[in-house]
């Protein structure tokens, strides 16, 4: 088990992150390079020799792996991101890099998204090197850059330029998932992410005759994109239940005390309460517009506009979300892919996923632990890439009852109990020492 300076040192390390401000911009606006040094030198202090691997300066990538005790077992993946997304300080409480520690609270950017899981890995990392614990498979561990933004400088990188470093892993956990669900009715409930949506970040184009405002115009660019716009927005999309969704529903009406029934998947979504939050949005694709621009002048027609569509789709959907959008935006509009990444999908019964339940139930015994598919995505879909292709959320935390976890990602106020730090150390420790 995790010895007690762990438990210290989670805490010290999520404060220490938080307080390197690796704010991701975008567009190449980050330097994640003082974190990774932070990291690799308490990997280091393990006796590891992690290496910093960068596509462009300032960029930085740690990998390190721990030889386990059966050469002949497939090797595990176990990453987390060091860069985060901005963060106004004027709306926060506290300076949101100061890692402020107070009332068993560690606050900042990144205390959920995803330092405390960096910090959870070193303190685990080090527990065993104290101890002289080996774990049983090889674990390879990935410290990232650029998770935030388009993952060029981070796992794509790594996993286009250095897959030698990952030979053998098979598997891989990273964010995020078995995290205190509350239902409102005093049960607590455990998802482990089995699976993500694909992203398909999608850049809309309407061409049409530039004019005087004053003039009738039947082919004004503006008009052609609103009215493709609205078509994607409202458009309900068909119901599709994945292996990962019919899980999480089977488990979660068996929590309730009742049989699901997939013909009627609304009424069975209304069954579960505030769980349903848990599966409401990955029982279908979604497209939601997020950005328009066009036009430089009020009197002035423009000749072009432009606008852009969050876009996710289930594992196999691909080619009917690419159909539906062909449909959708029309003739006059023309759409191209601004950003693209698969879905995903892992194994529910496997022993890895049974490994992870077994130590969330040791230490969370009131819990019920349920799979559950990513609305969104994370490093694990560049990992992919590599065959790495069963991807869990498993990045644990026990929190207390009003605690909305989903809302400190990338929200004002982020922080972790410093209870939660430690208990994500326990089960961290307990599932990779067995796993």
């Amino acid at each position: 088990m995790a010895d007690e300076q762990a438990l210290d040192e989670v805490v010290e390390f999520t404060s220490g992150l938080i307080r390197i401000d690796t704010t991701n911009r975008g567009g190449g606006d980050c330097r994640e390079r003082p974190a990774a040094e932070y990291a690799a030198e308490r990997l280091a202090g393990a006796g590891l020799e992690p290496l910093l691997l960068e596509r462009t300066p300032g960029r930085t990538n740690v990998v390190a792996r721990i030889a386990g005790t059966d050469p002949s077992a497939h090797a595990l993946l176990v990453h987390g991101h060091l860069d985060v997304v901005p963060a106004e300080a004027a709306d926060w409480s506290v300076d949101p890099f100061s890692g402020e520690i107070r009332d068993g609270v560690v606050w900042g950017r990144g205390a959920v998204d995803m330092k405390n899981m960096d910090a959870m890995i070193l303190a685990v990392v080090r527990s065993w090197a104290r101890q002289g614990i080996r774990p049983r498979r090889d674990i390879v561990i990935a410290f990232t850059a650029d998770e935030e933004d388009s993952a060029e400088d981070g796992s794509g990188f790594l996993a286009g330029r250095h897959p030698e470093l990952f030979e053998g892993c098979t598997e891989a956990i990273g964010e995020s998932g078995a995290f205190t669900f509350h239902d409102g009715a005093g049960r607590e409930i455990y998802p482990i992410a089995a699976g993500e949506r694909g992203t398909g970040w999608l850049k809309l184009t309407a061409r049409g005759r530039a004019g005087h405002g004053s003039k009738v115009n039947k082919e004004n660019a503006v008009t052609r994109l609103a009215a493709a716009v609205t078509r994607i927005g409202e458009y309900e999309w068909p119901l599709r239940l994945t292996p990962t969704v019919r899980a999480a529903l089977t488990e979660l009406a068996a929590v309730y005390g009742f049989e699901a029934d997939f013909r009627n998947v609304d009424g069975l979504l209304e069954k579960l309460g505030p769980a349903a939050k848990l599966v409401e949005a990955t029982v279908r694709n979604s497209s939601n517009p997020t950005m328009l621009d066009a036009g430089y002048k009020v009197n002035v027609i423009p000749g072009e506009a432009v606008a852009f569509v969050d876009g996710r789709y289930l594992p196999g959907d691909e080619e009917e979300f690419v159909a539906t959008l062909d449909r959708l935006t029309g003739p006059d509009v023309d759409w191209e892919f601004h950003h693209r990444s698969v879905a995903l999908q892992a194994p529910v019964d496997s022993p890895t996923f049974a490994g992870m339940r077994a130590a969330v139930e040791e230490f969370a015994p009131e819990g019920h632990v349920v799979p559950y598919c990513m609305t969104g995505g994370t490093d694990a879909k560049q990992f992919s890439l590599l065959g790495i292709d069963a991807a869990y959320g498993f990045a644990p935390l026990k929190l207390p009852e009003g605690f909305d976890y989903q809302a400190m990602f990338h929200g004002v106020d982020e922080r972790v109990p410093v209870e939660a730090l430690h208990f994500g150390v326990r089960v961290l420790d307990r599932f990779l020492r067995t796993a």
